[in-house]
């Protein structure tokens, strides 16, 4: 496990993290929640308009059509993960390595994704209080400054417009 990072730590490692392509990314890694805290890492999955991510328990949770699908920039999980091992903790499905940013995807944009088409939520996606025991204290604030929110930190809801499958590797485009 890796020690808290702080505010500090997390501004410096921040540098790396906003390298990510703003056009063209990649998917780094697909997760599956069957269960409330169970975590299921995937090399290809079925997504679609009435369920989400096949087998997550979206439906059960909240059912928002808004926060249908958690995107998070791969760069910066690993930054407060300190290890891919880690990454599932966040509770995001999919980690892809975009520019995830407000100015680079505003609500409404859409993403092609393997077979998959996605639009981009409205919806702030915020640190929860397990966002915070999980990656520190420190981290969830850093994620939820007006920076972090423009730059969408702890992450990015989507919403699927046309079903299909994605697989770890698929390519990104913006539409």
């Amino acid at each position: 496990m890796q020690a808290t990072l702080t505010f500090e730590d997390l501004e410096a490692g921040w540098r790396e993290t906003e390298k990510s392509p703003r056009d063209m990314g990649t998917v780094e890694m697909i997760v599956r929640r069957p269960q409330p805290e169970a975590r299921e890492e995937l090399e290809s999955a079925a997504f679609t308009a009435e369920a989400g991510l096949a087998g997550d328990d979206w439906l059960r949770r909240s059912a928002n059509p808004d926060a249908q699908i958690t995107m998070m920039n791969s760069r910066l999980i690993n930054l407060l993960a300190g290890d891919k091992a880690r990454w599932a903790l966040s509770g995001d499905q999919l980690f892809v390595d975009l520019d995830i940013s407000q100015a680079n995807l505003p609500a409404g944009t859409r993403l092609q994704i393997g077979e998959v088409v996605m639009e981009v939520s409205p919806l702030p996606h915020t640190g929860c209080t397990k966002f915070a025991r999980r990656f520190g204290g420190a981290a969830r604030k850093w994620v939820m400054t007006d920076e972090g929110q423009q730059a969408r930190r702890r992450g990015v809801y989507t919403k699927v417009i046309v079903d299909g499958e994605i697989r770890v590797g698929d390519r990104i485009q913006k539409l």
